[in-house]
């Protein structure tokens, strides 16, 4: 009989989870709230920086290709160079989605967009809450085997109104398609909470995305050909403090206060989490600007860490029988790559969970593996809430050269891989 993963967000967390599970030979089922996939990933399109080029190598070897093949084939700009990064591989943000949903559906996924999860049906247990379905807006309950929560920890409005500076109408569109809802607050589980240098909980995405034929000839010409643009500012027009308020602790270099910016995703996409209206365009080459994410990335961008899962290494659920969690859900993490990476796991081990074999707990010997761990350790300590982890800065990428793990070489990744008998373990055929 055929087993259901029912996932629960359509990000690219989702959409890796729902991949790997449907080559598992499980029937999946994707609920996401709004009319795209991707979420974040339709304003973000940085992949291959530092250390995220060992990261995307290792999912490959260990059989999650799908989704680094889209990307891929969809670089705008190859190995470019900006502010605290090297190797950067641009993908086009106004492509990527409609070429991962096409990948969904040829592989057999069954999609509900416009399908927002309000509640949940679950029995308690001795080993934790069962999972029975999930309730939608509509009052549709979707049943299944086992689930995976990839919600993400952005929004909804009220949260960005408390933490932040209102609505700023992202990507994500509460006042359209409905507020996110936390699967696990639902089952009556706390979430973790991130909290800002200061103290204040959440933080703000790190960047805008400007319509890129705003801009001046020179600015776009050098996006067009260089894939980055980088724009003195006078010292009257710099922000020092935003560096604080950044979820991506790896632009809060001084560059990205002194200097605006820009790298070519398809728009312009401003590295900065706002930037006054009025103020952008009395910077030379920007008298015309205008936002396109957030529309109001003039006074501010969208909260995020604010609904993060206990989990397990192996991406379930600390108590919950049968859900499992990716993406942002699932740590304080910042990244495309660091979502495929969670997501991939926490659908493989749904599938093995059907199967009633152990968990897949990546080793640490693998950047993937070693981050997963490393980031679900910190969180349990104060500092560990004000800090985010990613392959592509900060702390993390300072210790993934520690522990010798970043490497640009393809054939040494694949060896790592294969030491453990873990290649492509993600294509493996469980039903």
């Amino acid at each position: 009989m055929t087993k259901k993963v029912v996932i629960v967000g359509g990000g690219w967390s989702g959409s890796a989870a729902a991949v790997v599970a449907r080559k598992c030979g499980a029937e999946v089922v994707l609920l996401e709230k709004t009319d795209l996939l991707l979420g974040l990933g339709n304003v973000g399109g940085i992949m291959r920086n530092n250390g995220r080029f060992t990261a995307a190598e290792e999912n490959i070897a260990l059989g999650a290709n799908e989704l680094f093949g889209i990307t891929d084939r969809l670089t705008r700009h190859r190995n470019i160079d900006f502010p605290g990064h090297e190797h950067a591989w641009l993908y086009d943000v106004i492509k990527a989605e409609p070429a991962v949903r096409r990948l969904l559906q040829e592989m057999g996924v069954e999609i509900h967009l416009i399908s927002r999860a309000v509640d949940v049906e679950y029995e308690s247990s001795t080993s934790g809450r069962f999972v029975k379905s999930i309730v939608l807006a509509d009052g549709t309950k979707i049943e299944g085997d086992v689930f995976v929560e990839c919600t993400g920890s952005t929004g909804p409005m009220g949260n960005c109104l408390t933490y932040g500076n209102g609505c700023s109408m992202c990507v994500l569109r509460c006042p359209s398609f409905g507020p996110r809802v936390s699967i696990t607050g639902k089952l009556g589980l706390t979430d973790i909470m991130g909290q800002r240098s200061d103290g204040a909980f959440g933080a703000f995405s790190g960047s805008c995305k400007l319509e890129k034929s705003s801009l001046s000839d020179e600015i776009q010409e050098e996006l067009d050909t260089k894939g980055v643009a980088v724009i003195a500012l006078d010292k009257d027009q710099i922000n020092r403090e935003k560096l604080n308020l950044k979820v991506c602790q790896q632009y809060a270099l001084d560059e990205y206060a002194e200097n605006i910016v820009l790298l070519d995703t398809g728009y312009a996409k401003l590295m900065t989490p706002f930037f006054p209206l009025d103020k952008l365009r009395n910077v030379p080459g920007f008298e015309n600007a205008r936002y396109v994410d957030p529309y109001a990335g003039g006074k501010g961008n969208s909260i995020r860490y604010l609904s993060v899962a206990s989990r397990s290494d192996d991406m379930k659920v600390k108590g919950a029988e049968n859900m499992f969690c990716g993406g942002e859900k699932s740590g304080l993490f910042v990244g495309h790559t660091e979502a495929i990476s969670t997501g991939s796991l926490a659908g493989y081990n749904a599938c093995r969970y059907i199967k009633g074999i152990p968990m897949l707990e990546l080793p640490q010997g693998l950047a993937i593996g070693d981050l997963i761990a490393f980031a679900n350790r910190q969180i349990e300590l104060s500092e560990g809430l004000k800090t985010r982890y990613t392959f592509a800065g900060a702390d993390y990428f300072k210790r993934m050269k520690e522990k010798n793990l970043y490497t640009t070489n393809s054939e040494t990744i694949k060896k790592r891989v294969k030491r453990y008998d873990l290649q492509g373990i993600y294509s493996e055929k469980l039903f």
